[in-house]
């Protein structure tokens, strides 16, 4: 199976973001996507506003950009029309891994017949996917590098996951995790953490098993945490629960372009990019789900820890001359404020512990994406 991967020039952006329609009565999330998209669409289809999975999600995406400072400016402008349409029908928007208290079970789904074939193969594994996330793809110039970049990325994923998790209640409850959407998502067997590809031949050759085996019916069905996109030309980072600011979607996007231009003029240099070991990302990965930012992280073979508070802002430090050259310097230093005020999930929980109900973790999530103030 040839899969042609449209190489990018340079370390090119790309976000998605979905976001969740809230009532401002009830503050339940409320099936108006295809109403306020028909709106801003003018009667077509919006060029960056589509359908999720369900009626209650809006997902907005960029177009291809240069830097994390254009890709916020077009998210913001999508947003704001998003936003001005709901507001006409007594509705907000937030954006975070769950939402507190609605149940899955009364969710309407998209028309769509993807999402309909989904829900017929997938049952009740589709059925409870009331997820948001943020995805950020950032172009490679060959296949073969998407490869080799993904597989180094791997080791990040639980930096990300702990730096965005917002996804602490399901369905009225405190689950315990930081991130229970993470949970949900590998619930799929084609989601979660990626398989072990060696080269681009591998690679196609997976990909053609999956698709003879019935397991897949496209490649857009394999939902790992980091894969390659052939169509874009990139590397796609899908493991980041829903972010409730804009702000924090471009400082993890400063981190998405810094990394992948950091290995790429790695490999450039004649460097070989380090695979890490899977149990390790594997035990990671849960730490973070399951503390966030307060997560210990092994780091060798010897069960050795670190704080990952630490090892984000090493990674700061390392990565800034390439943030520097991408023009995203302030973008990445402003993750020092989630290290500080927290995590979604951690400032959620704070709002219950000084009183407050879920309704008023709603509102927090609200005020947070309309001011961009933690």
């Amino acid at each position: 199976m040839r899969i042609p991967f449209n190489a990018s020039q340079g370390a090119s952006l790309g976000v998605e973001v979905e976001l969740e329609v809230v009532d401002t009565g009830t503050r339940e999330l409320v099936s108006a996507a295809t109403d306020i998209l028909d709106e801003i669409g003018g009667g077509g289809e919006h060029p960056k506003a589509k359908h999720e999975l369900f009626e209650c999600t809006i997902e907005i995406i960029t177009g291809v950009c240069a830097t994390v400072a254009e890709a916020r400016a077009d998210l913001q402008s999508t947003l704001d029309e998003v936003r001005q349409a709901a507001a006409k029908r007594n509705y907000a928007v937030l954006c975070s891994g769950t939402h507190p208290f609605s149940s899955w079970h009364a969710q309407e789904i998209s028309p769509n017949p993807r999402y309909e074939r989904l829900v017929a193969e997938m049952g009740w594994m589709a059925r409870r996917l009331l997820i948001f996330g943020v995805h950020f793809h950032v172009g490679v110039r060959s296949a073969e590098k998407s490869i080799a970049i993904a597989n180094a990325l791997s080791f990040y994923i639980p930096h990300f996951l702990a730096l965005s998790a917002s996804s602490p209640y399901w369905n009225g409850r405190d689950t315990g995790l930081a991130s229970c959407r993470s949970k949900v998502f590998e619930g799929l067997p084609t989601a979660g953490l990626p398989e072990p590809i060696e080269s681009w031949d591998d690679f196609e050759s997976f990909m053609e098993t999956l698709v003879s085996a019935e397991a897949i019916s496209t490649i857009r069905e394999v939902w790992w945490d980091i894969r390659p996109h052939p169509d874009f030309g990139t590397v796609e980072l899908r493991m980041c629960d829903g972010l409730p600011t804009l702000g924090e979607v471009s400082a993890l996007a400063a981190l998405a372009q810094s990394l992948v231009a950091s290995f790429d003029a790695r490999i450039d240099a004649g460097g070989k990019l380090p695979v890490p070991r899977e149990w390790i990302v594997r035990q990671n990965k849960w730490r973070a789900a399951r503390h966030g930012l307060d997560a210990e992280l092994i780091v060798d073979d010897q069960g050795r820890r670190r704080h990952v508070v630490d090892a984000v802002r090493d990674l700061i430090e390392d990565l800034a001359p390439t943030a520097e050259r991408l023009g995203c310097r302030d973008e990445l230093a402003s993750l020092e404020r989630t290290l500080k005020l927290g995590s979604s999930a951690a400032r959620q929980r704070r709002v219950m512990a000084e009183g407050g109900s879920l309704v008023d973790v709603v509102d927090s999530l609200v005020r947070e994406m309309a001011t961009d103030e933690l």
